[in-house]
């Protein structure tokens, strides 16, 4: 980790305040951190109307015991099972006091999504260290998929003698800043290697690329050739033409009555014709 990434790392620390812990963050401070987080928060409409969110915030990652009497032999009980003793102000005429300790991650089922990113190599292989009987594959695939969720994982089981041959896949690892577990199978070691996966950078949107693209749109827009059909008449629109006089014979004209008959006697005949029909 070089000095710049420390010193973000640092600054984001110093920023949390309780607004912004949440389930992951509150993962990288500390107890004395929670208290000093806590002060004036009793001035704070948004945190008084939501102290449940924000104490269940801090449950994830902390044990919260709260102490009704604070003597100095149950202050001393607490600070001798590794807790930190200390006030909050609930309100302004109430304060409450705390024993707050870092919750452990002892065995594979403390490993959560939220806490995987906040524990070392070193301190994945003593906790696989710990609960191990079986190799890799004994873990559940829960705990798998949480694990290699921060952590490239890579396993070879090979006969003792062969494990640390030299130029082999063991040494490599090791000079690729792999941490290492072996568990004895027999005359058999299975190699359990653990790196921390790095952090896939979150896409950032440049403004020069937003301009660029704006400026890719109008290009695009200027080779576009508008056709000017204003005074095209539509195809509804356009007139059929005249018939021709010359071209008209019985064999391609034909009426439904002759409007030219003279005789509308005759003419009412035949309708009745068709009427007593």
């Amino acid at each position: 980790m070089n000095q710049e990434t420390e010193k973000t790392e640092k600054t984001e620390k110093k920023a949390l305040m309780l607004k912004t812990l949440n389930k992951s963050n509150v993962w990288d401070v500390q107890e004395n951190d929670i208290f000093r987080m806590w002060e004036g928060a009793d001035k704070d409409s948004e945190i008084r109307d939501n102290l449940r969110h924000y104490t269940a915030i801090i449950r994830s990652a902390f044990m919260i015991e709260e102490i009704k009497e604070e003597t100095p032999i149950i202050k001393s009980k607490y600070e001798k099972m590794g807790y930190k003793v200390g006030q909050v102000r609930i309100d302004e005429d109430k304060k409450i006091t705390w024993a707050i300790k870092k919750r452990p991650i002892v065995r594979v089922t403390d490993l959560t999504y939220e806490n995987i990113r906040h524990i070392t190599a070193a301190k994945l292989i003593e906790v696989l260290d710990r609960n191990f009987g079986g190799g890799w594959d004994s873990l559940s695939q829960s705990i798998k998929d949480i694990i290699e969720s921060g952590f490239d994982i890579s396993t070879t089981t090979l006969p003792q003698d062969r494990l640390h041959k030299k130029g082999g896949m063991y040494e490599k690892k090791v000079a690729d800043g792999f941490e290492v577990l072996e568990v004895q199978k027999g005359t058999w070691v299975e190699a359990i290697f653990a790196k921390v996966k790095p952090e896939a950078e979150k896409p950032r949107m440049l403004l020069s690329s937003s301009m660029d693209s704006d400026s890719d749109e109008e290009d695009d827009d200027a080779d576009v050739i508008i056709e000017d059909n204003y005074n095209k008449p539509d195809e509804d629109d356009v007139e059929l033409e005249e018939p021709n006089d010359d071209e008209i014979t019985e064999d391609n004209y034909s009426t439904m009555m002759d409007l030219g008959a003279e005789d509308p006697d005759e003419e009412a005949a035949n309708l009745s014709d068709y009427s007593d029909d």
